[in-house]
């Protein structure tokens, strides 16, 4: 079983979804569409009253010398409410805007209407530019129904489960994508900002006060739906001609720029409802490409950090897409971003979620075979030591990179490349936590998951560098040097590790007593699943500390009986040691038919070595 297998690789974080901001204030359009009819006044002949004639009754208002005001209230407590004539109208405006809401309530039938006004204006306007396609002033108008229409879809995400398979069963899904081929870009970005928000995660969940049986149902009603309107896009192959508007919009201005923002909102929103469209994105389309150049153009802005997030995603859901980007000279190119963060930091949050992303990004591409040697060769190392000197905020994800990198045998050049580059003076600096203060408020100092890199990369150390080889012995003499203090520090974050473990330890074993009481099966799936939740709560960090202790005691007898000295002032002994590297080598499966150069079988040899000598220490 390799590095990869008995160590926990630590999960990427992925990244968060950045959502289109609706406008705050009402379109000139908005309000004209809301413009109430003029009442119709009767004045008297000595001009001091007006008469008003409602449906119900008739309501006179007295001139007043301060001005026309709003009589206030219907218990009349007030004499005005400070409101001019505008004022009064607008509010006019919103109230017969909310009416008019509350009284046309999308329906079944209303949705069908809609949809067939939907198709003629789409026809007229394709019958109007194919007749006058020089003369914009022919088709003008129907381009100007077609936007308003589209507009009317947005409310549709209210109920996914009710409109969604009209949608589909009129062949209006079609249509819409056929529209993102539209040569009016404004009409392209219009259907994007549409099916942004029908794909969207938060569809169908306006209404807060069902109960949560009555809210489980609807959820799965809406998820039904929505895979139903999904399925149909890709029929249509989105995916093809979103891209093929982010090749056509211009960025320089302001509405293309948002187009591009909200086409990959809508990736994010599938990625988010099937992960496994990952592998259909990079094999369909040239996305993976445009990502990459997108987060290289200057100056940084919202769609470059976007796009970051969106190849993040793509790369740690499929290793084809991996594979790809690395083939497209992506390890050298995500090496060129981070650069730039070699001796500063992010000019803001925005941009640190981008160099985030292009880390994550980073760390995908090397848990490919191939790209670790492609890392050594753009002299990725020599980068991410450089960051571990500078103490900025990269400093810590150099570590996560370099931990991906010198995994598994094929790591070894790395971990070579790293010794000779003095990488081992910058990674015990940071082992011992020298320099975390230095810049406060910057999260420079490290985490328990930053640890977990460290012993990530010395467990990697320690397996690849060959025995008596200059750069192991440089290693070893780390360990020995100023008094053991890094077999101190080792030995203080195994505590660390067995600490956190505890809770989920005890956890296990009253679920498993509860199994055995109710005479329930543990089989070797449940197993697997405890064995898994103690991986993620401190198991991983504490066989890379036992396994590095392993190793150091077994090299140098002064650092054996250090360690046996301050294992013994926790009532503990190297026998725990062997325990936990026990249980690890029981983990690895073998085939049968498996060679002894096989990396599993080495590694299980490696094992009991350790184990045995452990076990046989006085």
């Amino acid at each position: 079983m390799d590095i990869n297998k008995m160590f926990k690789l630590p999960t990427l974080p992925s990244g968060t979804g950045l959502k289109r901001k609706m406008s705050d204030l009402p379109t000139a359009d908005v309000l004209k569409r809301f413009k109430p009819e003029e009442p119709s006044l009767s004045s008297s002949n000595d001009g001091k009253s007006a008469i008003v004639e409602d449906e119900d009754d008739l309501i006179t208002t007295e001139e007043s010398p301060q001005g026309d005001y709003d009589d206030g209230d219907d218990e009349g407590r007030f004499f005005g409410g400070g409101l001019n004539d505008e004022q009064n109208q607008i509010l006019d405006i919103f109230d017969k805007a909310g009416d008019e809401d509350e009284e046309t309530a999308m329906t079944a039938p209303a949705l069908r209407r809609l949809l067939a006004k939907f198709d003629r204006t789409v026809a007229k306007n394709a019958e109007q530019r194919g007749k006058f396609p020089e003369d914009p002033a022919k088709f003008i108008d129907s381009e100007s129904d077609l936007d308003s229409i589209l507009k009317q879809f947005l409310p549709l995400t209210q109920n996914p489960a009710l409109y969604y398979p009209e949608l589909v069963k009129t062949g209006t899904v079609g249509l819409l994508a056929s529209l993102l081929s539209h040569e009016n870009t404004d009409i392209a970005i219009d259907v994007v900002q549409v099916v942004q928000e029908l794909t969207d995660e938060d569809v169908g969940a306006e209404d807060e006060n069902l109960s949560d049986m009555e809210d489980e149902d609807r959820a799965s009603a809406t998820r039904i739906a929505l895979a139903q309107f999904i399925d149909e896009l890709l029929l249509h192959s989105i995916f093809e001609l979103l891209v093929s508007n982010l090749n056509r919009l211009d960025e320089s201005e302001d509405t293309d720029r948002q187009g591009v923002f909200q086409i990959l909102g809508i990736f994010e929103n599938l990625l988010a409802f099937m992960p496994p469209l990952a592998d259909q994105i990079g094999s369909t389309t040239t996305l993976l490409q445009w990502l990459l150049e997108r987060m290289a153009r200057k100056p940084f802005d919202s769609n470059a950090q976007y796009a970051s997030e969106i190849l993040s995603i793509l790369l740690q859901g499929s290793q084809s897409n991996a594979l790809k980007v690395a083939n497209d000279h992506g390890v050298d190119t995500l090496l060129t971003l981070l650069s730039q963060y070699r001796n500063a930091d992010p000019k803001d949050g925005e941009e640190e979620e981008f160099m985030e992303n292009t880390f994550d990004s980073l760390c995908a591409l090397l848990n490919l075979p191939e790209c670790k040697a492609m890392f050594l060769e753009a002299e990725g190392a020599e980068l991410m030591i450089i960051m571990m000197k500078e103490k900025v905020l990269s400093r810590n994800r150099s570590i996560k990179v370099l931990d991906y990198a010198m995994r598994t045998e094929q790591g070894a050049p790395n971990c070579e490349r790293f010794v000779e580059m003095l990488g081992l003076k910058s990674l015990f600096s940071t082992f011992m936590g020298k320099g975390d203060k230095k810049k406060k408020g910057r999260h420079l100092a490290t985490t328990f998951e930053d640890n977990e890199h460290m012993l990530g990369i010395l467990v990697s150390l320690f397996t690849n560098l060959s025995s008596d080889s200059p750069p192991r012995i440089r290693l070893i003499a780390k360990f020995v040097e100023v008094d053991y203090e890094k077999v101190d520090r080792l030995l203080e974050l195994r505590g660390a590790a067995v600490a956190k473990l505890k809770t989920t330890d005890h956890r296990i074993v009253a679920q498993r007593k509860v199994m055995v009481d109710n005479q329930e099966e543990i089989n070797d799936e449940q197993e697997d699943e405890w064995y898994l939740s103690r991986l993620d709560a401190g198991l991983s960090a504490l066989q890379a500390a036992d396994y590095i202790l392993a190793w150091i005691c077994m090299e140098d007898d002064g650092v054996k009986a250090h360690a046996e000295r301050l294992l013994k002032r926790t009532g503990e002994s190297l026998n725990g040691v062997a325990n936990v590297l026990k249980e690890m080598a029981e983990r690895i499966e073998i085939d049968d038919e498996a060679s002894q150069d096989d990396p599993d079988v080495q590694q299980r040899i490696v094992l009991d070595s350790l184990v045995r000598f452990l076990e046989e220490s006085p």
